[in-house]
């Protein structure tokens, strides 16, 4: 939709980039009280994509919320991916999104057209991952906002968490990385419009096959790689999981125009934060480009599934989501905790 005003001009900030950063999460929620639960499985200790909740012994209710500002001019494309995003968290539990409530902020520039395309976007990306939004939330704002809040179902003895992974997985990721650089860059006007209509279908496309496909074998694991970048969300699995991570860089998939960007220095804020929060635990093995390490630092939008693979059926496991996600990769493995939570190689 051709609008004459530009969505990602009224931003400071654009989709998963615009995240508070990690280490800044953890210092705001430092010695913040909760209540606990029994029938609570997953809660927010763990630094996970959703909470789960006992129902029954079949069923537990996945719940997440997620939003930001735009990252595309076309507001139904915008509504698309912000859906996509928010109801990736719910894939990444190994759950199904079942219902879901619109999170909009809209400035007074956005015209009624504007809206319902947005709305349109979010609507036609929920109903396709089998979902219904039901109603939302909406108020004014000096920039725009749009996102969901996502409830599912899994069973309770099918859990995925970001803290399950086990010495001898394998590591898998399903979607390749760039977009933050590829849409920093595409904000300034130098990306060329055929290379951001490809990050743009990969922002919309849902993680639905790859969670389809994964709950079939022996998971340990599984999260989401968004706004904390693969080695921020590698970082967190890592010290859940009390295991040690090695990502294998030369196996990553990337968009390479990403590495054109993040070589002249086209990164997103959210890059160097994720860069503060993470180094730590990372441990760089070898001779590994900058522009390399930049990538993997890289905020992503609505980015794929990262998964721990039982050894014995990472190889079908691959195979399978090749046949419809030929991005898919083998990206490292896990071991027993070792020298640091992260060896880049």
């Amino acid at each position: 939709m051709e609008t004459g005003v530009k969505l990602t001009k009224l931003a400071s900030c654009a989709g998963c980039g615009a995240k508070v950063g990690a280490g800044t999460l953890v210092h705001l929620l430092e010695g913040f009280r909760t209540h606990s639960d029994p029938r609570l499985i997953v809660g927010y200790d763990k630094s996970d994509d959703a909470s789960v909740y006992y129902l029954d012994e079949n069923t537990a209710l996945v719940q997440t919320t997620d939003f930001f500002p735009p990252i595309v001019d076309d507001p139904f494309l915008y509504g698309q991916i912000a859906a996509a995003n928010a109801i990736s968290d719910i894939y990444a539990m190994g759950g199904e999104p079942k219902l879901a409530l619109n999170i909009l902020c809209l400035p007074e520039s956005m015209t009624k057209d504007m809206v319902q395309e947005l709305l349109r976007g979010g609507y036609d990306k929920a109903y396709e991952a089998g979902a219904i939004i039901t109603g939302g939330h909406t108020i004014h704002g000096a920039e725009p906002i749009y996102g969901l809040a996502v409830s599912g179902f899994v069973h309770p003895k099918k859990v995925l968490t970001n803290s399950g992974a086990k010495p001898g997985d394998v590591l898998i990721l399903t979607k390749p990385l760039g977009v933050g650089a590829l849409t920093t860059a595409a904000k300034a006007g130098l990306a060329d419009s055929a290379v951001m209509d490809r990050i743009y279908r990969q922002m919309a496309t849902l993680n639905k096959t790859a969670r389809d496909t994964m709950v079939k074998y022996q998971v340990h694991s599984c999260t989401d790689v968004t706004g904390f970048s693969l080695l921020g969300h590698s970082f967190e699995m890592a010290q859940g999981s009390g295991c040690t991570i090695h990502i294998q860089a030369e196996n990553v998939p990337y968009h390479k125009e990403a590495w054109e960007f993040a070589d002249m220095g086209f990164l997103p804020a959210g890059a160097y934060r994720n860069r503060d929060y993470a180094q730590s635990g990372v441990t760089v093995c070898g001779d590994i480009p900058r522009t390399m390490q930049d990538l993997l630092y890289d905020p992503q939008t609505s980015g794929g599934l990262l998964m721990a693979v039982a050894e014995q059926d990472a190889e079908h496991c691959l195979h399978e989501l090749r046949d419809s996600i030929p991005s898919a990769a083998a990206i490292g493995y896990v071991t027993e905790r070792a020298e640091n939570w992260i060896l880049l190689e």
